[in-house]
């Protein structure tokens, strides 16, 4: 895991591009009389940094103080700050309202009362548009204000209707407030336990859903509350487990943006997680055929202007859309191949270190893992889940168990049994401290505890008991989690027939191909 410097004045300047990296300095010059500011130099000297290190900051620029470089970078920050908000972005929908509401500002404050209510007038009529309810109740507030102070005569009943659009708006908004409230309580429980383990999870996800689901939700119409309603079920069905639920309301929620593509532009960044969730759906039914046209309608997008000129919607669509090409290798039992991608996500990893949580890199670094676990190189297998083990275990446990788990069995592998019998009651004791033991895991760790008795001519009737023992956990959505992170039948079938485990993921394609084009 790469070093992530802390300092907010670095990580700004590190995400300038190159023309707006130009547009500063001409910015500062333009308003200074000097051109020997020491702002240019703390800039220069920050821009060339590849690695936050203040002792050497300071060696660089000798005409700042240690005692002044605090005032200095904070009033850099403000500068650089000023200087991106004069570069106008004319599709983004917040820097528009935004300005309009400044100019209305200006005319009341100039007492053209009337001219600033054609202002607030044009601005709620885009407002409306693309269901910006914040700015709609801004605008209220503030002809509301206007009528109470002034007698502006604009129309009859003024009063009345600023009234009632109010509460309408209100209640929106209100509406909205609990549902994503809702949404992101069940998103931050996936990200801190993972899949439900248990039924003590399942009913505490039941117990959330039951008390804070507003009854008025399942009828909204608008665009917001629809969009977090979509959202709540998707992350209750999926930490469920429950695959075909979770894909309808992916769907639903993909669907809301195409019904609706002027929202694409004002919400781009719940449209990529929506399409993320969408190939996640693909993935998890084992729908190859539609993770690789989501996959295909995904990139088409990454090329649009909103994506490459705005570094989050880059680096989100990035992150997903190489876990899904993974996720679609994976499908298809080609992990050698899906291998090639592995440097150019190094590389973009590195290049995106400021700004990736450690999350979604340990993500990466569990796949990663699992196409070389895949294609036979345990070596490397074991190099990457290292990465993962050797991170403070304070999110996602599951993935740190798996990580583990699948460690464990790489070094099985290997032959390194001397290492097993530690690894293996190490890793049941992580395991079993984070409440993490399920069936399917509970027979691994016998099996394994007896393979270190038997010999290696009596390994294959073991390895075809234990086969038989886990094909009982298929069909229970408690167990599912420990196929989803780890396809152990797959394993355990390359063992008995002696191949790689993505020959036989590959064959199992192949028949599921085969049975789709025979139905259809």
């Amino acid at each position: 895991m790469p070093n992530r410097s802390t300092d907010a004045l670095f990580q700004l300047i590190k995400s300038l591009e190159k023309s707006e990296k130009r547009n500063f300095k001409l910015f500062v010059r333009r308003n200074s009389a000097s051109e020997n500011l020491k702002i240019i130099h703390l800039f220069d000297a920050l821009d060339k940094m590849t690695d936050y290190d203040e002792t050497v900051l300071l060696k660089r620029t000798k005409s700042i103080s240690k005692q002044q470089l605090s005032n200095i970078k904070a009033h850099l920050y403000r500068q650089i700050l000023s200087s991106l908000r004069i570069i106008k972005d004319e599709d983004n929908i917040d820097i528009q309202l935004h300005e309009q509401m400044d100019h209305a500002r200006i005319l009341y404050n100039k007492g053209l009362y009337l001219q600033a209510l054609k202002v607030l007038d044009k601005m709620k009529e885009v407002a409306k548009s693309f269901n910006q309810l914040t700015y709609l109740q801004q605008v209220l507030f503030f002809e509301k204000k206007i009528e109470a102070l002034f007698i502006t005569r604009s129309m009859q009943n003024r009063a009345e209707q600023l009234s009632i659009e109010s509460d309408v708006v209100n209640a929106q908004l209100s509406l909205v407030n609990r549902l994503s409230n809702l949404s992101l309580q069940l998103y931050s429980w996936y990200i801190q336990h993972g899949h439900a383990r248990n039924k003590k999870d399942e009913d505490e996800l039941k117990l959330v859903i039951t008390t804070f689901l507003p009854e008025e939700a399942k009828t909204a119409t608008g665009f917001y509350e629809r969009l977090y309603l979509y959202q709540t079920y998707c992350w209750y069905y999926f930490i469920r487990q429950d695959f075909l639920q979770y894909y309808r309301y992916t769907q639903r929620w993909v669907d809301l943006f195409e019904q609706q593509p002027g929202m694409i532009e004002a919400e781009t960044g719940n449209y990529i997680k929506g399409m993320h969730n969408l190939m996640g759906a693909h993935f998890d039914l084992l729908n190859s055929k539609k993770l690789a046209e989501s996959i295909e309608q995904f990139e088409k997008f990454a090329h649009r202007r909103i994506v490459l000129q705005n570094d989050n919607n880059r680096i989100l669509t990035f992150v997903y859309l190489y876990t899904s090409k993974i996720n679609l290798y994976f499908l298809e039992g080609k992990f050698t191949e899906g291998l090639k991608l592995v440097p150019y996500i190094e590389e973009k990893l590195d290049e995106y270190r400021l700004y990736l949580d450690r999350h979604r890199v340990l993500v990466f670094y569990y796949k990663i893992a699992c196409l070389y676990f895949g294609s036979g190189n345990n070596e490397k297998a074991i190099e990457y889940l290292g990465k993962i083990i050797n991170q403070k275990a304070d999110l996602r446990t599951d993935l740190q168990c798996y990580a583990r788990l699948l460690h464990l069995i790489a070094h099985y592998e290997l032959g390194n049994f001397e290492l097993l019998e530690y690894l293996t009651k190490s890793v049941y004791r992580f395991m079993a401290k984070m409440g993490n033991m399920s069936g399917v895991e509970e027979e691994m760790f016998r099996f394994l505890r007896r393979s270190f008795a038997v010999g290696a001519k009596a390994l294959k009737p073991e390895f075809e008991k234990l086969l038989n023992k886990l094909r009982q956990y298929e069909g229970n959505i408690l167990e599912t989690r420990a196929f989803a992170y780890l396809d152990v039948i797959s394993w355990l079938e390359s063992k008995i027939n002696g191949v790689n485990v993505q020959d036989v993921i590959r064959e199992k394609y192949k028949r599921r191909k085969k049975s789709s084009l025979a139905e259809s």
